[in-house]
Parts: C-alpha cells; sequence; structure tokens
C-alpha cells in the first residue's frame, strides 16, 4: 500500500481511509498462498462507502511485465448491490495489482479487496466471444492509429511485450457488461414500488405543487400503444397531472372509444376530438386550449414516460423557482419495447440546440408563455416543437432552462418515426432550418442555416466586409519539415484575409530549418520572433501575443496542416460573436482518424472526445460534427480574440507544457464567455512529432505537477462538466455509461 489513501483510527478503534490527492492507489501484493495469479480471467469485489467526498471511478490496473501502469491496461469497476465488482484479463502471471479507489479525494469505508477466477468452460466461452467481439468493431483507421505505438513497444520490449499488450487491448474491448444498458436502467433508474410511495409522500410536503399539463395530440394510433401512453402518466408518482388529448380526426374507430374510456375513468384526462384533420400543429393547440396548467409538457401519442418522471420535474421547479424550460434525458423503445439508445445530454447548450433539438423529450414549458408567443405555428409540422421552443428561449434568460440529467422520455420505435432515424421524416429538417433561420432573424443575428448530413443543422455566421486582422502565432524549435507543411498549407489554401504569421522560435540549432525562417522572415511571409529562453508554451505564446498587431489570436502549432480554406473564416465568424471566448477546430490525424473535437472533462482532467473515430462516425449522437459549446477546446488550434486574452491574463505560465489550454478555457468561461467547438474547421494534426511523448521520468513528473496544479484549481468543475453528463464516465472512454452514475440515487422509505 502507498501513502495515499491513509489509514485513519476513530475514537472507537475503527479505521476508515481517506484519500488526500487527485490519485489515490493501493498497491496489492497477493499472498504467499495464492500468487502468482496465472493467465485467465478474474472478478475483482470491493465494498466501498463514502463518508465526504464522492468515489468516482475505482480502477484495477495490471502490470506490464516490464514494470510500470497503463490506462490502456486498466478496468473500471460497477457498482452492484452496494459491492464495486470488475472482470478482468490477466494476459500473463503476475504477483501484484494496482487499485484507485477514486479519482478525487474524498473519505471512505473500504472492507477489502477479494479476487476470484472465473474459469473452465466460462473462462474460454468469455475469451472466445471477447475477442471475436473486439475483432469485429476493429477499423483499419484504428489499427493505423497503433501501428507506431506498437512498433516502439516491440523494438523496445520485444515481441511478447507487443502480445501483451495487444491481447489486453482486444479483452478489454471486448466486454459487454460496460455497455450494458439493461443492466444499468435494472441498477440505476428503475425505482422500486417502495420508492415510488416515498415520492408521491414526499411531493404532497412540497412548497410548490404546480399542474402539469401534457398536450399530447392523436390521430390513428394502435390501441396498444395508445393505451400504454395513457397509463404511464395515470401512473405518475407526482399526482397534481392533468393529460389533455386532441383527437385529430382520426379514422379508426378505436381511438374515441379509448379516449372517452380513460376520461370517463379520471376526471384528470380531458379529451377533444376535432372536426377536421389539422395535422400535428393546429391538434396541439386544440390540446393546449384545453389545459389550465402553470406548465405544459410535450408527449406524443405513440411515446410513454417512467413512472418517477413528473416527480423530478417538479423537484426541480422547487429547487429553482425561477425555472421557465425544462429538459431530460431520453431514450428509445426498440420495436421488441426494450428500452435502447439512451441519450445522456448535456446542459443548457445554446450552439448545440442550433445544430439539433436539444430539447426534445421531455420537454416541459411555463404555460404563460407558450400562449404568449401563440402556441404551435401552422407550417412547422415535423419540427413544430423545435419551432417552438426556438420562439420561447426568445422570451427567458438561460439560466431559467433547467436540464435534469435522468431519463425520463421513452420515444418508441416505429416505421416512418423520427425515432427510427432523422431521415425518416425529410420535410421535417427543412422545416427545422426553416425555424432556426427565423429565429435568427429575429434575434438579427447575421447568419445563414443550411441542412447537413445526417439531418442536422449547420449555421454560417457572416463576417463583415472589413475583416479583422487575424494574428497567426506558431511556436517551433527547429522542425523545419513541419513547418513548412504549416505555412505552406496556410498561404495556399487559406481564402480569409487579412492575417499576419508570426513564428516564434525556440533557440533552434539546427542550420537549415534557422536558414528557411529567415528567408521567411525577408521576404515577409512571416515575421520571425527569436525566443532562445527554456520551452514553456505558456510563456513563449503570451510574449508574441504581446507582439502581435491583430484583433484576433489564432494560436496554432507547429504540427498543424491545413485542410478546408474556409478554416480561419470560419473559426473567426464564430469568435466575433458577443459572447464568444475561444473556439477550437476538429483536428484529424493524417489517417482520418479524430484527434481533437473538442475536450470534455473526464478521467480526473480532461479528454479528447470521439478520440480515433473514422471519418463518417461523429462520435456519441453527432457530437463531433455538431457546432457546440464545451468547457475546454485545444490550444493546437485555438482563436481567442484579443480582448478576452488580455482581461484573463492569457495563458498561465506556471503550466509550462500541459493543460494550459484546459485552464485558459476555464478562466475564459469562468467570466461569462463560452467556448466554442466547430467542425468545419478541419486540419490536419501530426501531434507530438516534435515535441515528443510523456516518456521520461522527467517529463512524468512536470506533467503530474501541472496536473495537480489544474485540479486543486478547477475541481468542482471537473467533476461537474456542464457539456457533459453525471450518467456518462468519468473514467475510461468518454460518452460510456458511469458505474454508477453521479446523481442522486434514490433509497426512501415510506413514513410510519
Amino acid at each position: 500500500m502507498g501513502e495515499d489513501p491513509q489509514s485513519i483510527e476513530e475514537g472507537s478503534g475503527r479505521r476508515y481511509w481517506k484519500a488526500t490527492s487527485f490519485d489515490p492507489q493501493f498497491f496489492a501484493a497477493l499472498p504467499k498462498e495464492s500468487f502468482p495469479l496465472k493467465r485467465g480471467w478474474y472478478r475483482a469485489s470491493v465494498s466501498m462507502s463514502v463518508r465526504t467526498g464522492q468515489i468516482a471511478g475505482p480502477r484495477l490496473y495490471m502490470p506490464f511485465s516490464w514494470g510500470g501502469y497503463s490506462e490502456d491496461r486498466a478496468t473500471d469497476f460497477k457498482l452492484q448491490d452496494g459491492v464495486y465488482i470488475a472482470e478482468f484479463f490477466v494476459p500473463r502471471s503476475t504477483d501484484h495489482f494496482r487499485f484507485d479507489p477514486s479519482l478525487y479525494p474524498c473519505e471512505f469505508d473500504c472492507t477489502g479487496l477479494t479476487l476470484e477466477p472465473i474459469s473452465g468452460l466460462r473462462h474460454s466461452l468469455r475469451t472466445s466471444a471477447s475477442l471475436l467481439a473486439a475483432v469485429g468493431r476493429l477499423k483499419p483507421a484504428y489499427l493505423a492509429l497503433r501501428v507506431r505505438q506498437g512498433l516502439h513497444i516491440m523494438f523496445t520490449r520485444g515481441p511478447k511485450a507487443l502480445w501483451e499488450l495487444a491481447y489486453w487491448a482486444l479483452t478489454s474491448r471486448g466486454r459487454l457488461e460496460q455497455s450494458d444498458y439493461a443492466a444499468w436502467v435494472r441498477d440505476y433508474a428503475t425505482p422500486t414500488s417502495s420508492d415510488l410511495a416515498a415520492m408521491t409522500e414526499e411531493c404532497a410536503d412540497l412548497e410548490r405543487q404546480p399542474v402539469i399539463s401534457f398536450i399530447t395530440p392523436v390521430y390513428n394510433t394502435p390501441e396498444p400503444v395508445l393505451r400504454a401512453m395513457i397509463e404511464s402518466v395515470l401512473a405518475q408518482a407526482y399526482p397534481r397531472w392533468e393529460l389533455c388529448l386532441a383527437d385529430d380526426a382520426s379514422t379508426v374507430p378505436h381511438v374515441a372509444a379509448v379516449l372517452e374510456e380513460y376520461r370517463t375513468r379520471d376526471p384528470r384526462i380531458k379529451v377533444v376530438r376535432r372536426e377536421s384533420n389539422g395535422h400535428i400543429s393546429a391538434a396541439s393547440n386544440s390540446a393546449l386550449a384545453l389545459a389550465t396548467g402553470e406548465f405544459v409538457a410535450l408527449l406524443d401519442h405513440d411515446d410513454v414516460i417512467p413512472k418517477d418522471a413528473l416527480y423530478w420535474v417538479v423537484r426541480e421547479l422547487n429547487a429553482h423557482k425561477d425555472a421557465a424550460l425544462l429538459y431530460s434525458d431520453e431514450d428509445k423503445l426498440d420495436f421488441s419495447g426494450a428500452r435502447a439508445t439512451p441519450y445522456f445530454k448535456c446542459d443548457w447548450n445554446y450552439d448545440l440546440f442550433l445544430s439539433h433539438n436539444l430539447i426534445t423529450h421531455l420537454g416541459v414549458y411555463r404555460a404563460d408563455i407558450v400562449r404568449e408567443i401563440g402556441g404551435f405555428r401552422e407550417g412547422f409540422e415535423g419540427a413544430q416543437d423545435y419551432d417552438l421552443a426556438l420562439r420561447f428561449i426568445e422570451r427567458i434568460e438561460p439560466s431559467q432552462i433547467r436540464h435534469i440529467p435522468r431519463v425520463l422520455y421513452h420515444w418508441r420505435m416505429i416505421a416512418g418515426s423520427t425515432a427510427v432515424g432523422a431521415s425518416e421524416k425529410n420535410y421535417a429538417a427543412e422545416r427545422a432550418r426553416l425555424a432556426i433561420e427565423e429565429h435568427l432573424k429575429r434575434m438579427r443575428i447575421a447568419a445563414t442555416v443550411e441542412t447537413v448530413p445526417v439531418a442536422v443543422q449547420r449555421v454560417r455566421y457572416q463576417l463583415p466586409e472589413a475583416r479583422p486582422l487575424v494574428s497567426i502565432i506558431i511556436p517551433t524549435r527547429n522542425g523545419l519539415n513541419l513547418v513548412r507543411q504549416c505555412i505552406e498549407s496556410i498561404r495556399e489554401k487559406t481564402t480569409y484575409s487579412p492575417y499576419e504569421i508570426l513564428l516564434v522560435d525556440n533557440g533552434s540549432d539546427d542550420k537549415a530549418a534557422i536558414d528557411y525562417f529567415t528567408a521567411l522572415d525577408r521576404d515577409g511571409t512571416v515575421r520571425r520572433i527569436e525566443d532562445p529562453g527554456p520551452f514553456n508554451f505558456s510563456r513563449i505564446n503570451n510574449d508574441a501575443a504581446r507582439k502581435a498587431l491583430g484583433e484576433y489570436f489564432l494560436f496554432l502549432n507547429n504540427d498543424i496542416e491545413v485542410i478546408t480554406p474556409d478554416w480561419l473564416g470560419e473559426l473567426v465568424s464564430h469568435a466575433m460573436r458577443p459572447g464568444i471566448g475561444s473556439v477550437g477546430a476538429r483536428l484529424w490525424y493524417p489517417n482520418n482518424t479524430i484527434q481533437h473535437a473538442g475536450l470534455v472533462l473526464v478521467a480526473g482532467l480532461a479528454a479528447h472526445a470521439h478520440h480515433g473515430r473514422p471519418r463518417g462516425n461523429d462520435g456519441y449522437f453527432s457530437r463531433a460534427g455538431l457546432i457546440q459549446s464545451l468547457s475546454a477546446v485545444t490550444a493546437a488550434c485555438v482563436c481567442v480574440p484579443k480582448k478576452v486574452f488580455e482581461e484573463i491574463g492569457g495563458f498561465d505560465e506556471t503550466l509550462a507544457v500541459a493543460f494550459n489550454d484546459v485552464d485558459l478555457c476555464l478562466r475564459i468561461q469562468s467570466r461569462g464567455y463560452r467556448n466554442v467547438y466547430t467542425p468545419y474547421a478541419e486540419l490536419y494534426h501530426h501531434e507530438s512529432a516534435s515535441r515528443g511523448y510523456e516518456n521520461t521520468p522527467e517529463k512524468r513528473i512536470r506533467f503530474e505537477k501541472e496536473a495537480n496544479i489544474l485540479r486543486e484549481r478547477w475541481l468542482p468543475i471537473l467533476l461537474n462538466d456542464p457539456y457533459y453528463n453525471p450518467n456518462l464516465s468519468l473514467s475510461g472512454e468518454p460518452f460510456t455509461l458511469a458505474w454508477p452514475p453521479r446523481v442522486e440515487k434514490v433509497n426512501r422509505t415510506v413514513k410510519a
């Protein structure tokens, strides 16, 4: 065991553990009677309960045969019935391993970790299934991405070491448990009857108990589906609701009969039958006319909601008295009725909302504002709720929009429904485009909107006729071929002007490189700035910015190569928008897999979202391909308005190499500005070709020192990134399920 966590003895003699750093570790040597662990599958289990702080991302690490540990060889624990469980593969015999109880400081009780083998036929089947599943998911782009690492390991450690790492990666990537949504729902998102009874009891004591009116247009709904929708409302733990149903002149007889049956059963169910079919906007307005609630919730006639949906909505309304619009996470019911494809959303993200309808389900709106803006507009059928939301947000402040990070809506997949695919209703995408375009005109924002694959929207913000000067700042030390490639690609492909290039020479000693840099300076292509001091990325860029003439700074690594001619115009068009503090681009490896599509605050620090995805794969709910706000973007290519950069004091020079971009973005965000990612500025990034990897003891020590500075400064937001979701993992790959999620667990009992 290392020095952290520390064992603390209470007055009663009972002991607990205190993790004081951001990387607490147990080093476990196996007892003589049980070591070494032989090659095969094992299950580790440990009971932990938190006293203070938060347990997040417990992991088990197996050592390499040559020593050391790696994230590539770690297994996440998931919580099952109060016990953390991890199943992992040991590729070779070992007598020890490492157990990290949490990514963050906390105090906790721990009963000790136990291991048991998964042997015999089960082991063979598991290994075979894992390998087959992994091989089936491997893509040429992923393999190409790992070739350089693999060759380095083989030549430095030998072929056995390469096999050891590859076999672990294959079996780990083949695990099904970590992506088993059904098991996740069972363990973390299924309230018991006791939970629901306690919720109902708690609701009676809430200070605010508004009536929520469901707005549901109905047309020729299959009877079982219609009944399921109504029954899901009847089953709500929160009782103060009304279901306003507008039958849009259905032609099948069972619809009227079913609606009448339920209307007579429960007075909270209201029904109106339209004389003629007016389609969904007109029918929704007919349902709205029945509503008397303070809030209205949109519910489609073929979907269902979980029994605790309104409970969480009303809890949020009590916690945030001025809330005017609420939305939740959602999933789908597949053709067999099983829950699938959960969309765990971020908190309010205006830029993402203009790319696709972030609100959708479950959307809850203040009724008086809905009526003030005229309800649902005819002519926007298929995107009527998107149009409603766009007009609604124009009347409120962003702080009045609340995201509930729970799945409170089940969207049924029926042939012809957009739950199956956005292309199922192509007209809906065009009407969404028109709705966004009209919103921008009302807001007096100069922009155009176009629909891009797959049925999402791109807003193009117009640049002024008199365009501002951009200072492109490129630090380098030697790197002749990289710098030549970078600068020539800028000059040959960039359509934006005016710009200047500041090439900061950080102590180059290669004569060919110096001669090339001098020639560029002489012919006016660049302004060469000599900086012979020790490498400090933050200081180098700060010094160069003080010499720059532009209104906007474009910080660019020397290993960047331009792809799209309008890359700079795209970045500047966002940077000029009010409230924007930095703008990042989409960066690709030369093999056309994603290097950078924004950063998310996970793994105790930050991670590249959608890293390694090939072209054509836009990641989690297309987020790699959508304009959006994020907590951070990479400084390998980032555009920052000069006034914002100076306001926050530039890069923090105590962060010489690592995390200076994350810190910069978080300071920008803390001042009320937004950091924006756009996928439409595309460049190649020949990452670390000049500086190399963190592969020496000195570099690792410096890296950890800077990591701790970031953690100590920004711990609350590292734990709660508003552009990520607490149901998603903080350890391992971003946008995978968290085991357990970081939301309040329902565990109540009814009063005696």
